[in-house]
């Protein structure tokens, strides 16, 4: 009778748990609960997969707190060839991961809570996010946020209009080193990354955004005015901060691609690097996606935006000084 017993007993708790491991997989197979269905438009870029990768993995990090990727439109840059060339591979990677592949942004906003804005081209930006503006949902915009200055302001005024704050930002903005620097006893610094050009960009709105956007992560806001001295191989910018604070921006376009900079501080100087990884911009991006408070300030990204604009106009100007008001002054009317 004992023997039974022990039998029955081990049978009960064996079934038990294959009932608890089988709740498990259906809740898996249920996907995410409502309100963390995140969908990505634009599968052109490397930012995509490795969001993907960490949102939809087997175990993942709970400080992503269910949120996971459902569905994506996967165009997207229809004329760089370095974008263009990745899509296929990536739709076939992001499927494996159990997402769905749709024909048009209307038909992810109807399968979708909050929106990774991904595609690489910048020029199409403007034209997405109206669409996700219209739907009523949060969404991250990838770097750039636009291909022109012009542009930029024209996605804050609707952001304002449909009253639905967006986050954008380089994932450099989370290198090494950035979390042991006290801002305020900030000096000045200077910072360096690959400018690599491409043709349908601006210079730097392409990938040296990736520097300048770290320079403003230690600076903040309040540049006035850029002198750029440019080479085939290299950009140095110099920006004159309103309370007489200098910082630089070195652009490389020769040898290993590289991230880092110096800080200048009060208390002695601090150096910058190496790059961080993609995880540190995707805690903020969730976070921003629960809350709808963004990180970075839209004066803070227009004011990135109007730096690059200006350090172009001085390359057109031979190198001379040309302030961040002249430059915004000339997009807004455009």
């Amino acid at each position: 009778m004992h023997s039974l017993s022990r039998r029955k007993f081990i049978f009960q708790s064996a079934t038990a748990g294959i009932g608890l491991g089988l709740i498990d997989h259906l809740s898996a197979l249920a996907g995410p609960a409502e309100g963390k269905r995140l969908g990505i438009i634009g599968l052109d870029t490397s930012h995509a997969i490795a969001f993907t990768k960490a949102l939809n993995a087997a175990s993942p990090d709970a400080v992503y707190d269910g949120y996971k990727v459902v569905a994506a439109y996967p165009y997207g840059s229809k004329d760089i060839e370095s974008s263009t060339k990745r899509i296929p591979g990536y739709i076939e990677e992001v499927k494996k991961m159990g997402v769905e592949i749709v024909g048009s942004i209307k038909e992810l906003l109807g399968k979708t809570d909050v929106i990774l804005l991904e595609t690489n081209d910048g020029r199409l930006h403007l034209e997405q996010a109206l669409e996700v503006f219209k739907a009523g949902k949060r969404m991250f915009i990838d770097k750039p946020v636009a291909a022109s200055l012009s542009d930029t302001l024209k996605i804050y005024e609707a952001s304002k209009k449909y009253n639905i704050p967006i986050f954008t930002a380089s994932s450099l903005r989370y290198i090494k080193g950035i979390e042991s620097i006290d801002k305020k006893k900030v000096l000045g610094a200077d910072t360096y990354s690959p400018a690599v050009l491409e043709k349908t960009h601006p210079d730097f709105f392409w990938y040296g955004i990736h520097g300048v956007e770290t320079l403003y992560t230690v600076m903040g806001t309040g540049c006035k005015s850029v002198t750029r001295v440019n080479t085939p191989n290299t950009d140095i910018v110099v920006g004159i901060w309103g309370d007489g604070r200098t910082g630089t921006f070195r652009g490389t376009r020769t040898g290993k691609h590289d991230y880092g900079g110096t800080v200048f501080t009060e208390d002695g100087n601090k150096v910058l690097g190496p790059y961080g990884g993609y995880e540190p911009l995707l805690v903020d991006i969730i976070k921003y996606f629960k809350t709808g408070e963004v990180p970075v300030t839209p004066e803070e990204t227009i004011e990135i935006f109007a730096f690059m604009e200006a350090a172009d106009e001085s390359k057109r100007q031979g190198g001379k000084s040309v302030t961040l008001e002249s430059v915004l002054a000339k997009a807004g009317k455009k």
